[in-house]
């Protein structure tokens, strides 16, 4: 594709980190649909599944663009758990507890997004920058739905 060996760890390092931590996020995801219970459960069941459908076709991608580079994308979960900032949490959550972490983790995607997009402006990536762009667009919109939700029910931490 006529990048140099630098330029191609410098975008497919943080692919790799966003790789990891969409992983975990993944699971989370699958976590929250399994055990989520009470008033919100019919809600929360189907938007956690919605959101868990949708990190594993950006996983995908993500995986498919660093094999482009003629790299091979990180794959196991110790890798995953040892590159990602979003950690994973256990099943005793509340539906609005399950919902302020997916908001956590949206903004942590998004952070990595942003350092990709950048990495791939920087050298002149325009596939990079145009598959993280689509991400980043479709995410500010979950992320803005989420928030919305949660104002609407009691503090979570209080």
């Amino acid at each position: 594709m006529g990048f140099t060996a630098l330029e191609t760890v410098e975008i497919v390092q943080p692919l790799n980190i966003l790789l990891a931590n969409y992983h975990i996020h993944y699971q989370k995801m699958r976590n929250f649909h399994w055990n989520v219970t009470g008033k919100d459960f019919f809600e929360l069941h189907e938007k956690f599944e919605e959101q868990y459908n949708e990190a594993k076709l950006n996983i995908d991608e993500l995986a498919e663009r660093i094999r482009i580079f003629g790299q091979t994308p990180i794959s196991t979960l110790s890798e995953y758990l040892d590159m990602a900032e979003i950690k994973e949490v256990g099943t005793e959550l509340r539906s609005e507890q399950m919902v302020e972490e997916t908001v956590r983790d949206l903004q942590t995607l998004l952070s990595l997004m942003v350092d990709v997009t950048d990495a791939a402006i920087n050298m002149g990536d325009v596939g990079t920058e145009h598959m993280m762009n689509s991400m980043i667009y479709k995410m500010e919109q979950t992320h803005w739905m989420l928030t919305a939700w949660s104002r609407n029910t009691e503090p979570v931490y209080s």
